[in-house]
């Protein structure tokens, strides 16, 4: 066989001309693997397509039988083609009918050939189809031929991704899969419903302008990219805002030994010399990578991916000149922003009024992005695998959050079902705003305060518009999770004094900093890994140990409220005693601040939330120690079921409906009651009609939700006879049976009672 040293580039040009050339798409196939063949002194060069239905179907071929041509098919994983498309690796055999996978169309004539070189055709890293070579020789064919295969690869599926190619399929009803409708089953991580067009998040650049003129003026440019790539994550290192050790600096530290790694760089060369622009050179090499670590397992591995992925998204970036700010400005006005990951931060870089809802492939509800984004009022799901690859930039999508579903490229009919669903929320919506200023009463005259949960300045709007009474938990933990550095004093009065200020006198409840376990500050020293972080050191724990952290934040606080009343309540408090170390420390602030004349709040009333079962067995002598509690039904169910509710697989195997946690919440309410101390309930259990309807049966007064929740529950609760639910539970919850299906026995209650759940 002859030397094909530099056949890439020749190969190449001879594909640019045949794309500018006016030709028929099945002329231009046939065309394009006769040159593959003849540059490559192959016999044999055969195109397959993957279909939506997950099926191979042969495109064009030469030296195979030309009638086999759209006839002969191979499903995903079957024959060496299909195995190929399956795991995104080129196989390079030189007995193909030695392999485990072989399988013999007879329509083909294939059964002659012995060596075999196949790869993916791959765009984004999603697998479009499998470009064959074959000879009838025995031989492996050489690196710089596989190289050639690969980038012709590249240049088939742009002609795939523009759509020329799906009419020349015999097979009528079939598409290919590019374009397929997909709908995707995961989690529901904040409920609403958007209609819009994807936005990826850190998004792929796809490039058009493949083939160079000059490859050393593309050298040029990529080493010139390189550099101010470099330059600015040593830039980013060197700032204030990464010098503490932490994932943030690991993170940067990564993105600096991949940006310098020679043999990333000589792959990016070798691409651009076999005639390729630099920016195809990077999508090339970024294809590549990312196909062959989509089925590693190991997760170090797969989060290096991620990192691998956002490098080359900045260098593309650095060569067309394109910066985030005009990135953000291109944002279409009904945006989903979809994401393998984000940060909280991230997400607040994108303006509010263009995001219709978020698609998320990780993450849990109880992630740093899902908490604010349920601030934010925005549709959110979640654990949607593989939607990342099969998405492109404008696809029209559909988030259901309240099913956990999402449908990515929309039949029509499917649209304008959900479409009258938008108009039916919105219908409903203005009912809920019509009974803002209606007292939150029972039926039977019962009143119940509907607090709303907030952490970030973002929310604070919210508290007018969804008519809730006050704030009954602001997460200050928020503002340092969306910070690069520790939060100055000055920062954190700020925010305090502003929360206030909006609330203009209705009650405020500020919790202390709650992190650790699963909120990992990055700029945070001394959080070393742990075997179970939601049992470890975090909240009341970490802050009685590090007290400079919790005396800073309470002065802030107490600054921010001088005149006013201050309510403050300590999370995740397991004994008594921590209580007492914590009002020692307020007392010293209270203290110092005396000293110093500073104006001090005109009432000051500190809590402890019950998250921790030990609390159960000394709910009397905590309600003497404080002024009143605040459970937090999520921790608190997943402590007493001991399920982690992180855990994907036990997200919805037990119900907090059960008969033995509302027999623990019934406890809770009950010693409040008798002790005469406020009882409030914050946690999702709030926030849904048919358990906040629960949480009044059981005698709670005060529940506190996300905004958007506080009108579905009002709207239950001024149809609510509490009473006749409390006599109702009391009969259900007091019987010998802890297996009764109290979800559907309340459901019953209200169906039977016209209660609007």
């Amino acid at each position: 066989m002859r030397d094909t040293a530099g056949g890439p580039r020749v190969l190449l040009k001879r594909l640019r001309e045949l794309m500018a050339e006016p030709l028929e798409s099945q002329e231009r196939l046939d065309r394009i693997v006769r040159d593959i063949a003849s540059n490559m002194v192959a016999e044999v060069c055969s195109l397959y397509v993957l279909r939506a239905d997950s099926v191979l179907e042969l495109y064009a071929t030469e030296g195979l039988n030309p009638g086999a041509v759209h006839l002969a098919q191979l499903r995903l994983g079957q024959g060496l083609v299909g195995t190929i498309a399956a795991s995104a690796r080129a196989l390079n055999l030189s007995n193909a009918q030695e392999h485990p996978a072989f399988a013999y169309l007879p329509e083909t004539g294939e059964e002659i050939y012995s060596s075999f070189l196949g790869v993916p055709v791959l765009r984004a890293g999603r697998t479009l189809g499998v470009l064959v070579v074959q000879n009838r020789t025995s031989r492996h064919y050489r690196e710089d031929e596989v190289e050639a295969l690969e980038t012709t690869a590249m240049v088939i599926a742009e002609m795939i991704a523009t759509g020329d190619l799906a009419r020349l399929t015999r097979h009528d009803g079939l598409e290919l899969d590019l374009r397929r409708p997909a709908v995707f089953k995961g989690l529901a991580f904040n409920e609403g419903v958007g209609l819009g067009h994807v936005v990826l998040h850190e998004p792929r650049i796809v490039v058009t302008n493949l083939f160079n003129e000059d490859s050393e003026q593309e050298l040029r440019r990529l080493e010139s990219a390189l550099g101010s790539l470099r330059l600015s994550i040593d830039d980013m290192l060197s700032r204030r805002d990464v010098e503490f050790e932490g994932e943030h600096r690991e993170v940067l530290e990564a993105y600096r030994m991949f940006a310098n790694d020679r043999g990333w760089v000589r792959r990016l060369e070798e691409a651009i010399r076999n005639g390729l622009t630099a920016e195809a050179a990077v999508e090339k090499v970024q294809s590549d990578m990312r196909a062959r670590m989509l089925h590693m397992t190991d997760p170090y591995l797969r989060e290096r991916m991620s990192d691998f992925d956002d490098l080359a998204n900045r260098l593309l970036r650095q060569l067309m000149g394109r910066s985030p700010d005009d990135i953000a400005a291109s944002l279409p006005k009904d945006s989903i922003i979809v994401a393998r990951s984000m940060g909280a931060a991230e997400l607040l870089d994108y303006p509010r009024e263009k995001l219709r809802g978020l698609v998320l492939e990780d993450g849990t509800a109880t992630s740093h992005v899902v908490i604010v984004a349920r601030a934010m009022g925005i549709p959110v799901a979640g654990q949607m695998k593989g939607v990342v690859s099969m998405s492109e930039n404008g696809d029209a999508m559909i988030v259901d959050g309240d099913e956990g579903m999402i449908h990515l490229r929309p039949q029509s009919d499917v649209e304008a079902a959900y479409a009258e669903k938008v108009r039916f929320r919105a219908r409903r919506q203005e009912l809920y705003r019509e009974l803002r200023k209606k007292p939150s009463t029972t039926k039977d005259g019962v009143h119940v305060d509907l607090l709303m949960n907030a952490g970030l300045s973002v929310d604070l709007p919210q508290l007018a518009e969804a008519g809730a009474s006050g704030i009954g938990l602001f997460r200050t933990e928020l503002q340092f999770m969306v910070a690069a550095t520790f939060p100055r004093a000055e920062a954190q009065e700020r925010l305090y004094r502003d929360v206030l200020d909006a609330a203009q006198g209705k009650p405020v409840t500020f919790r202390t900093i709650d992190i650790g376990g699963d909120k990992v500050l990055p700029y945070f020293k001394g959080a070393a890994h742990e075997e179970n972080p939601a049992l470890g050191w975090r909240a009341i724990r970490l802050t009685l140990d590090r007290p400079g952290l919790l005396r800073s934040q309470i002065r802030a606080l107490l600054k921010a409220a001088g005149g006013r009343e201050l309510k403050l309540m300590l999370p995740m408090v397991t004994e008594l005693g921590e209580i007492a170390q914590a009002r020692e420390i307020i007392d010293r602030e209270v203290r110092h601040l005396s000293r110093f004349a500073h104006h001090l709040p005109n009432s000051f009333k500190l809590g402890a939330m019950i998250e921790v079962p030990s609390l159960l067995w000394q709910l009397d002598e905590l309600m003497q120690a404080v002024d009143f509690v605040s459970v937090g039904s999520n921790d608190l169910f997943q402590f007493v079921m001991a399920a982690d509710r992180g855990n994907t697989q036990l997200s919805d195997r037990f119900d907090p409906l059960s008969v033995p946690f509302l027999r623990v919440l019934k406890q809770i309410a009950d010693a409040g009651h008798r002790n005469r101390k406020p009882v409030t309930l914050c946690g999702e259990m709030a926030g849904k009609p048919i358990s906040a309807m629960a949480l009044i049966g059981l005698g709670y007064r005060s529940i506190s939700m996300s905004p958007a929740s506080v009108g579905p529950v009002k709207a239950m609760l001024t149809e609510l006879p509490a009473g006749e639910l409390a006599t109702y539970l009391e009969e259900n919850l007091s019987g010998p049976s802890v297996d009764l299906p109290m979800r559907a026995l309340l459901q019953a209650f209200a169906d039977d009672r016209s209660i609007p759940l």
